[in-house]
């Protein structure tokens, strides 16, 4: 796993708010439900919509343009969806979060 500083504490988006950033290259969002943090793919992998734009319903991420929803522990779509969102391991460490990146075969060979 390797880590990158997404933000500094006080960057850190405030209870029930999403925020993009961008981190390690990818474009995450990152959204504070109910005091826990979470880090996902951006956009919703049915349209594209941007989540950022979206919002939080009883534990799931609602994208903004179909409402299509996902699990914010596990990433699956509501059941008949047959899709999932990416979420990436974060971490509030006292100088900001971080987001964990899983290393492939490739970067580990070739760095």
């Amino acid at each position: 796993m390797k880590w990158f500083k997404a933000l500094n504490t006080a960057q850190i988006p405030h209870v029930n708010t999403i925020k993009t950033v961008e981190v390690g290259g990818k474009q995450l969002c990152i959204i504070n439900n109910d005091d826990k943090i979470i880090a996902t793919q951006s956009s919703c992998p049915h349209a594209g919509g941007h989540f950022s734009g979206g919002w939080c319903k009883n534990g799931h991420l609602i994208c903004p343009i179909h409402r299509y929803a996902y699990n914010l522990e596990t990433g699956r779509g509501a059941e008949g969806q047959g899709d999932y969102i990416n979420i990436y391991p974060n971490e509030v460490r006292d100088d900001g979060l971080y987001i964990g990146f899983e290393e492939s075969w490739w970067t580990k060979l070739w760095g």
